[in-house]
């Protein structure tokens, strides 16, 4: 093949010399504008898994990395006068400029042709006499921007502002200074890359940057190579302590904001794009160089492997979507989490090292005690004595109050819909559903949503507090989870809104029924979706009449026996649909601003909580973003839960989407923790109340991490709870925990071990275990030269 390459930086290197490796008789040409020793930044990072895919494809090169290795385990944290360690983690870093010196002289043995300071010829006429063009042209490629109706990209620019720097100080491990300053909380991110030099990555938010007066040279036009020295001289001062009389090194250094890169396309006839002209990943959880190395070993390897070149970069475009996709999930929750890290800086050192370390949720809980045991005992300990309980038993598993209301364990089982009712009535599923949930272990089981009328049902199987019949079959259920198990019961009441009068979820979700329908009422005449009926905007007389169905079955569910009522006001039902500016677009006192828009959804929950038994606590489940252009966002749900909280929620459970069908999620695991951090953290701090968090919690190591970062004070686990109805209880079993927060009922108990494996006769690798350090001091590895690139223990 003939190949051209735009781009002289790692990735655009790496792929040619590997690609010239599996085939001697391709013609490779890599065009960099940029002269070979015009490097920018300071040292790169590598995972093991990253490393082992280099030494697997090309041991000459990998052997030649692996002599410039700076080596560590730890990461040290600095916090308000303290310092916490954190080892077992595994980093390897070396120079920027010695990387590419050592893919530019790979390149030259296996026969690339590198043009340097030469820009690349037209794009159009490369792909006219080339096989392929790979783009490698960094994040502001030309390559992408001039075939952007081919790749069709999104350019996020974020909020913090950082620079990359350099200094003499050697770092021992990996380095987060946090510095509360008047401004602003300022952090570095710094690490070793050699025997004579550290990373010094300075960043904070805008604002912060602004009132530090940082936007001094914000006009300026700094050429190329020339780094905006005031800014690097005032950092010389703001970090002197932290550089202990070392020096602060500028190349090309001025203040940037991070661009997230996404494509919807990478390649478009035989033009590709790989690293940054791709996609980025916030430099908070690797390197952009990391990420492009490994592309260049995939678009590599399918090239060799598929007979014609689109084929190849289908392949190569399948394999690496969904890692890079999963990468920058994680790299934008990091991101996220050091824009707003001022919101944290009210915890306590060991919960907000532990906050920190576990930001992009790639690491955990279980993960990190695996690292640093003793570590992870630290971050249990610091979690009980911040709430005056004792030790021993996992986050968890650690009890919880709502109002007055006392929960065995921090696990709810989430509201889920089953859509198995006659005439609204709760049968013999609903108990069997509900009750083996309860006895499951979890400390609050939540109903579906439960409709307080006829007309404010989702399908003609949801159930219903309407009449008594209905009443007498909700005791029975409440009844048995009282007797049989020590879980408390609570009710959520809702009403559906515009999304009522539809089939059953398995027959066409959303999907409107083709007979016996009923008439859906809203805030506006607006349909939830294409083919959704138009409801009948509510009337002033007809507000007052579903205000006093909620009253109705609120009194009923109290009746019951339900030890906690929630107002369902998410997912886009009546209540929601009020609080959302897609679904209600009145004019009078109802509509418009948030107030009014909060002034129905208010309504109601004052009604309800006068019947409500004062001794029983009320919450809510919102939704806090629409995930839609002009919906509710972030901001809103903060003042939505405010108001809320105000009006006497003992609880706030956060919740997103499903207002428009229209909505664009950004699914992932835990996806909706962060709405749920941010209203702990904002609207419920100080207030007595609790945030609940809730969306693809999936394990209890997700769980206890949420926990113990003070993300949320209890769990809602929905689907996890229908695989496993004893999940609970498995979770216990699994961490080894037994106490009252887990405890079996009494005719399961002879099933409250685990069962042993199918082999229990393996041999241990004793040898190894008597050579580990028995002080647990191996998993901490500094980077300590002793002028041979040898590190030391420390």
């Amino acid at each position: 093949m003939k190949i051209a390459i735009i781009g002289g930086g790692p990735g655009g290197l790496y792929l040619a010399a590997l690609l010239k490796q599996l085939d001697p008789a391709h013609e490779i040409t890599v065009w960099e504008r940029n002269a070979p020793d015009d490097t920018f930044g300071f040292g790169v990072v590598f995972s093991d898994e990253t490393l082992g895919g280099i030494e697997n494809a090309d041991t000459v090169f990998s052997a030649a990395m692996s002599r410039r290795f700076a080596r560590w385990t730890d990461i040290d944290i600095h916090y308000r006068g303290e310092s916490h360690t954190v080892g077992g983690q595994g980093f390897a870093a070396m120079g920027r400029k010695d990387l590419l010196h050592l893919l530019q002289e790979r390149c030259r043995e296996l026969g690339v042709t590198l043009r340097f300071s030469t820009p690349a010829p037209e794009v159009a006429g490369l792909r006219a006499s080339h096989d392929l063009v790979v783009g490698a042209d960094g994040v502001n490629s030309g390559v992408r921007t001039a075939h952007a109706d081919a790749f069709r990209p999104s350019l996020d620019r974020r909020h913090g502002k950082y620079m990359w720097l350099g200094t003499d100080r050697v770092f021992e491990a990996f380095q987060f200074f946090v510095k509360e300053t008047e401004w602003g909380v300022v952090q570095v991110h710094g690490y070793p890359y050699s025997d004579t030099g550290s990373t010094f990555i300075v960043e904070m938010h805008e604002d912060v940057w602004r009132r530090a007066g940082f936007d001094a040279t914000e006009d300026a036009v700094f050429a190329p190579g020339v780094s905006d020295e005031p800014a690097v001289a005032r950092i010389r001062e703001l970090f002197a302590d932290e550089l202990g009389g070392h020096r602060l090194f500028a190349n090309n250094s001025k203040w940037l904001n991070f661009t997230t890169v996404r494509n919807e396309r990478w390649h478009h006839g035989n033009l590709v794009l790989i690293g940054d002209a791709a996609h980025t990943a916030h430099f908070s959880i690797g390197s952009g160089t990391k990420l492009a190395m490994e592309d260049a070993l995939a678009l590599a390897a399918c090239l060799h492997e598929h007979p014609d070149t689109q084929s190849a970069l289908s392949a190569y475009e399948s394999e690496r979507r969904p890692v890079v996709e999963s990468t920058q999930r994680a790299a934008q929750a990091s991101l996220e989490w050091f824009e707003n890290i001022g919101r944290y800086t009210g915890q306590e050192p060991t919960q907000f090292c532990f906050n920190l370390l576990t930001r992009s949720r790639r690491i955990t809980y279980d993960n990190l005690r695996t690292r640093d045991q003793e570590f992870a005992d630290r971050v249990d300990t610091a979690f009980a004595a911040a709430q005056g309980l004792e030790t021993g038993a996992p986050a968890m598993f650690q009890p919880f109050r709502i109002g007055r209301l006392e929960l065995k364990n921090r696990v709810v089982v989430s509201p889920m819909d089953m859509y198995s009712a006659v005439d609204g009535v709760p049968g013999d599923f609903h108990l069997v559903h509900l009750g083996s949930k309860a006895m499951g272990g979890a400390g609050l089981v939540m109903t579906e949503m439960v409709c307080v009328s006829p007309e404010g049902r989702i399908t003609p199987g949801c159930t219903g507090l309407w009449n008594d019949e209905q009443l007498r079959s909700w005791q029975r259920i409440v009844s048995f989870v009282h007797d049989r198990s020590t879980a408390r019961i609570g009710l959520q009441l809702g009403h559906s809104g515009r999304k009522g009068s539809t089939r059953l979820m398995w027959e066409g979700m959303d999907e409107p029924l083709a007979e016996d329908n009923w008439e859906v009422v809203g805030p506006s005449a607006l349909p939830y979706g294409p083919g959704s009926p138009v409801p009948r905007e509510l009337t002033r007389s007809a507000l007052d009449a579903v205000a006093a169905e909620f009253v109705a079955a609120a009194r009923r569910g109290a009746e019951a026996g339900f030890d906690l009522l929630e107002l369902h006001c998410a997912h886009g039902y009546l209540l929601s649909s009020f609080l959302s500016p897609l679904a209600n677009r009145r004019t009078d006192r109802y509509g418009g601003s948030p107030a009014n828009r909060l002034r129905f959804p208010l309504e109601v929950f004052d009604a309800v909580r006068a019947v409500w038994p004062a001794e029983r606590p009320m919450t809510v489940r919102i939704s806090a973003t629409d995930w839609a252009p002009d919906g509710t966002t972030e901001d809103d749900a903060v003042e939505i839960a405010r108001a809320f909280i105000a009006h006497g929620a003992a609880a706030i459970d956060v919740s997103t989407g499903q207002v428009i069908k229209d909505e664009r999620p950004a699914y992932g695991r835990s996806y909706q923790t962060p709405f749920a951090d941010r209203i702990r953290h904002e609207a419920a701090a100080g207030t007595g109340a609790a945030v609940i968090a809730v969306g693809a919690i999936a394990s209890w190591d997700d769980v206890n991490s949420i926990l113990l970062a003070g993300r949320a004070d209890l769990c809602a686990v929905g689907r996890t709870h229908l695989y496993d109805p004893h999940w609970t209880l498995h979770a216990a079993a699994d961490q080894e925990y037994r106490g009252p927060a887990a405890a079996w009922p009494v005719q399961f108990g002879a099933g409250s071990r685990k069962p042993p494996t199918a082999r229990t006769d393996a041999v241990r690798p004793r040898l190894s275990l008597l050579r580990a350090d028995p002080a647990g001091e191996s998993v901490h590895l500094r980077w300590k030269p002793l002028g041979d690139g040898v590190p030391v223990v420390g």
